[in-house]
């Protein structure tokens, strides 16, 4: 008979000042294998409300695009209203990371995080400052038999 599970990890991942993009898919797998789940879900928040997760093809060309397509979204240096309150520069990185989101859920299937061949999961810093992000990992599922 399966057997339900849940699982919980975190990743830390330390980044620059934003845009700054840090592929996380093997740290994912390494969780994913760790939890012992064959078939389920793989839920991924960053914490913090300047940081986003996103999967894309994590290669030079597309890590550019997607930088220039967010600051082109909320691009720094216009007014925000976050300025005006706080003056710490950095109303542009809430709202980037708020259009892309805290979080992602995956399939596992037959104990991998089930990704196309080009596809790898991402964390992005907005922030105007360099910044450990941490990331919590909740995994939901059948074990494999054994």
């Amino acid at each position: 008979m399966s057997e339900l599970t849940f699982y919980a990890g975190q990743i830390e991942v330390s980044m620059n000042t934003g845009i700054d993009i840090q592929d996380i898919t093997d740290d994912l797998q390494r969780l994913t294998t760790a939890s012992g789940v064959a078939e389920g879900t793989l839920n991924v928040t960053v914490i913090g409300s300047t940081g986003s997760v996103t999967t894309i093809e994590h290669e030079p060309g597309v890590v550019q695009d997607l930088k220039r397509a967010v600051d082109q979204l909320a691009p720094p240096g216009q007014v925000y209203a976050h300025e005006q309150a706080w003056h710490d520069g950095n109303g542009h990185s809430h709202v980037q990371a708020a259009l892309l989101g805290p979080s992602i859920a995956l399939a596992v299937r037959n104990g991998r995080v089930r990704l196309g061949t080009w596809q790898q999961v991402v964390v992005l810093n907005h922030d105007n400052k360099a910044r450990k992000r941490k990331v919590d990992v909740s995994i939901f599922g059948i074990r494999a038999e054994a």
